[in-house]
């Protein structure tokens, strides 16, 4: 178990070791645990985290709430377009004073090309911790949830367990890229053969790429890329199937719009999941396009586990709060 994670930051995958992930993980077993049996944690009694929000939530804002709550704090929800930022406020004078205000700061900002700039621009002059609630680049936390649900439903011998990130249609939006590439860099480090699966037009960050590839070579599993749904699923142990945008290839969002259209039987239904093995299990970071990027039929059928995602999210975020704040 590491020791050294008071006042770090968490704002990319790889900020943390795979080690300190290790304790992140065995904090947040310890804390469910406790939570199941309403024995009192109020590790961060007294300390308060700001939560800055450019782009709406339900799940991030509830878990960050109810576990700063738990934890024997308070989390202050603060919505940008309440504050002074479109009137002058830079990130050196939120990181400056929020760091005096506050004993950490969270911040979901998602802007294609600006959120993860932003927050790491803040980070400079934080005195205190900053914890990226995601960006336009990652998604640490919703990674560190659903690598806990793995290991609950898998066991924590994951070496040889097959994993497919799959785009998958929606239509409401250009949806951030941050979950595909948090998992890319994320579970290679635990022994999981990564298959990406996307159409041509639905590349990651090459520098993600880059460093996925590399996640993977120092950890001796695969990662490998197709452009074919169906064939990825074949003998998956594990299927996260979502849609995100074509930020890569265009910036344009009427364009990406375009591109998305060509790709409506990326949808994720009970043929493909039957591809898959038996026990197999369905994942989402929701919310999900029901009907259109998957069918209610797998999104509630028994190899579904999206819910105890969305549980877990409160119990890995209460873990990396405890440990850094």
């Amino acid at each position: 178990m590491q020791t050294n994670l008071r006042g770090r930051d968490l704002i990319g995958d790889l900020d943390f070791s795979k080690e300190e992930v290790e304790t992140v993980l065995d904090v947040a077993f310890d804390l469910k645990r406790k939570y199941a049996l309403g024995e009192p944690h109020a590790y961060l009694r007294d300390k308060v985290l700001a939560m800055l929000f450019f782009f709406s939530s339900t799940r991030t804002r509830g878990s960050f709430e109810a576990g700063m709550a738990q934890l024997g704090g308070h989390a202050a929800f603060i919505e940008s377009k309440t504050t002074q930022i479109a009137h002058g406020d830079t990130p050196k004078e939120i990181g400056e004073i929020f760091g005096r205000y506050f004993q950490g700061i969270a911040i979901r900002h998602c802007d294609w090309g600006v959120g993860n700039a932003y927050i790491n621009a803040v980070a400079k002059y934080s005195r205190v911790p900053v914890l990226n609630m995601q960006c336009d680049i990652y998604h640490p936390f919703q990674c560190l949830a659903d690598l806990m649900t793995i290991i609950e439903k898998k066991g924590r011998d994951l070496r040889g367990k097959k994993m497919v990130v799959s785009w998958a249609y929606a239509a409401s939006y250009q949806k951030p890229m941050s979950v595909p590439q948090s998992l890319v860099l994320q579970m290679p480090r635990f022994g999981l053969d990564v298959v990406l699966a996307r159409p041509p037009e639905f590349r990651l960050m090459p520098e993600i790429m880059e460093q996925a590839e590399e996640q993977a070579r120092k950890f001796g599993t695969r990662f490998e890329v197709v452009e074919d749904m169906e064939a990825a699923f074949k003998d998956a142990d594990i299927i996260y199937a979502k849609s995100w945008g074509a930020m890569v290839h265009t910036p344009d969002a009427e364009e990406g719009a375009k591109i998305i259209k060509k790709y409506q039987h990326w949808i994720t239904d009970e043929r493909k999941m039957a591809l898959a093995k038996p026990d197999a299990i369905y994942m989402h970071p929701l919310p999900a396009d029901r009907n259109i990027e998957v069918t209610d039929g797998v999104m509630d059928g028994p190899n579904s586990v999206v819910y105890d995602e969305a549980e877990n999210r409160l119990h890995a975020q209460k873990a990396v709060m405890a440990l850094t704040m």
